[in-house]
């Protein structure tokens, strides 16, 4: 867990009604009705009547800040929840948004979209990017014309893009054919992502981190999306044919020529270390395994006849150190980039997570009205979704409390969006709530609101 110490941030949660669809066109609307509190925070109270002849109701208490209707569309949501924050970004700091409900909710609809030529049905992650590349269009304006042309200068503004997936203990980099990749914190207490060992030419070790592709036009970055999305695993459920068994995570950030040359120079530094320290440890201990001797009695004693070689020794530790040295130059790099920044911008971020499908059935009503019942796969992912998003609540609500410690350990998601929460430390987050007004879906539909309901009063919205 980390101690390190937090400063409260804004979280808000949004509640997003989609449309019946064609199998549902003989299914009637679940009642609702929404009670306005205050200017910035609303209940929500349902009423309906799907398998008794009694009322079921469920109401939420001040706890979230806008509902929007089976009419809204993607830019609508886009204005109210994203647009507001791209001052934040464009200011350095990270902005968080999730997406949360059951599977066939509309949370990939919401985060992605499905038109990507449709302005206007863009997915908050695509709204967000070309809104950006706008305003950094603009910021862009100031260099030189001869300079972008020939490319030499490093200052140009681009936005870099990670795609990858959590399921489990590990992500997938969708933007390097889904390659299997550990989430690990170091010993700087930082979340590391690493994918598999490449050995290259000259005996350099390469572990790539999770891949960032820098693009300099909204139609290049929403072509490599694209792209990555058709890597993303689905599966079938109980409730959707092709549900998404796990997080997806997309960021923008973003950078500059010269900050992308730093940082993969960095990963080249690492790739000649990891050798040239192995040879340091290798040599002492051939070295001090020559030197000793074990006696009858099963004793180790120093071998008068081979003493360790020590100028092997120091120079194998005084090469080490020379790599170690250009290492730490190469990290200093990347933080100078930072430090002589010509615009507070460089390395802000749009982080959009679209959380795995959560399915929940009633047993206590009759399964065949709100789906089949879950297979034990089924079972077993929602377990892990389940822990996963527990960990998620229990981190907004630790950090809305100011508390020094946070578990971002408590599960692969929490600790890879670790850093993502300790860059937004003045920059708004939010949830969009997917949900179907389906009365057949009560169930499933009134466990997300309550879960969402947990997520902004544990985030300080609605408290007084």
């Amino acid at each position: 867990m980390s101690r390190q110490q937090p400063q409260p941030s804004s979280f808000k949660v949004y509640v997003r009604w989609r449309p019946l669809t064609p199998n549902e066109s003989s299914t009637a609307e679940m009642e609702r009705s929404v009670t306005q509190h205050n200017e910035s925070t609303q209940s929500i109270s349902l009423s309906l009547q799907p398998h008794f002849h009694r009322p079921r109701t469920w109401k939420s208490g001040a706890s979230f800040t806008q509902i929007f209707e089976t009419s809204g569309i993607n830019r609508t949501v886009f204005e109210s929840v994203v647009a507001p924050t791209l001052p934040q970004v464009m200011d350095g700091a990270t902005c968080n948004f999730f997406a949360y409900g059951h599977s066939g909710s509309g949370k990939t609809h919401t985060i992605v979209g499905y038109n990507y030529e449709d302005n206007e049905q863009l997915g908050l992650c695509l709204s967000a990017a070309r809104d950006l590349f706008r305003t950094l269009d603009e910021v862009n304006v100031g260099l030189t014309t001869g300079e972008i042309a020939q490319g030499e200068n490093k200052q140009e503004l681009g936005v870099a893009v990670r795609l990858y997936e959590l399921r489990g203990r590990f992500a997938f980099d969708l933007f390097n054919n889904s390659t299997e990749c550990h989430v690990r914190e170091g010993p700087d207490g930082q979340t590391h992502i690493r994918g598999k060992t490449e050995i290259l030419e000259g005996r350099k070790v390469r572990v790539r981190p999770i891949v960032a592709l820098p693009c300099w036009t909204f139609d290049e970055l929403r072509n490599k999306i694209q792209a990555g999305l058709e890597m993303r695993k689905t599966g079938s459920s109980s409730a959707h044919d092709e549900s998404s068994r796990t997080h997806a995570v997309l960021e923008l950030e973003v950078v500059n020529k010269a900050l992308i040359d730093a940082r993969n120079a960095v990963i080249d530094r690492e790739s000649e270390l990891v050798p040239i320290g192995k040879r340091a440890t290798d040599v002492y201990l051939e070295e001090q395994k020559n030197a000793y001797i074990r006696t009858p009695e099963g004793r180790f004693i120093p071998n008068p006849d081979c003493p360790p070689n020590q100028e092997r020794i120091d120079a194998a530790e005084a090469e080490k150190r020379e790599y170690e040295t250009r290492l730490k130059a190469a990290e200093a790099a990347v933080a100078e980039c930072f430090n002589s920044r010509r615009h507070p911008c460089l390395g802000g971020k749009f982080v959009f997570v679209d959380l795995a499908g959560s399915e929940y059935f009633d047993q206590g009503t009759d399964a065949s009205a709100v789906g089949q019942k879950q297979t034990s796969q089924e079972r077993q992912q929602g377990r892990q979704i389940n822990a996963d998003l527990f960990s998620l609540k229990e981190v907004i609500r630790a950090r809305a409390l100011n508390s020094s410690r946070i578990p971002f350990r408590s599960s692969s998601l929490t600790m890879v969006l670790r850093s993502h929460f300790l860059g937004s430390t003045k920059a708004q987050s939010a949830m969009v709530l997917t949900v179907s007004p389906s009365k057949a879906q009560f169930a499933a539909t009134v466990n997300i609101l309550k879960y969402g309901s947990l997520v902004a009063v544990a985030g300080g919205v609605g408290q007084k």
